[in-house]
């Protein structure tokens, strides 16, 4: 993992913090992934909104 890397991640989690949703650690470590390329972000964020997603009746 580069500094580069983490120097994003720091600045996203300082961001959410200041909205009071500091990034956990799983948070931090799909991140990294992401930016690694071991995870797919495309996939990442679609299994984020399938997760979150009300489901209307």
């Amino acid at each position: 993992m580069n500094n580069d890397a983490e120097y994003i991640i720091g600045n996203i989690d300082f961001s959410m913090s200041m909205e009071d949703m500091p990034l956990t650690m799983e948070n931090k470590e799909e991140m990294r992934k992401c930016i690694d390329g071991k995870l797919d972000l495309d996939k990442l964020i679609a299994e984020t909104i399938d997760k979150y997603k009300l489901e209307t009746v």
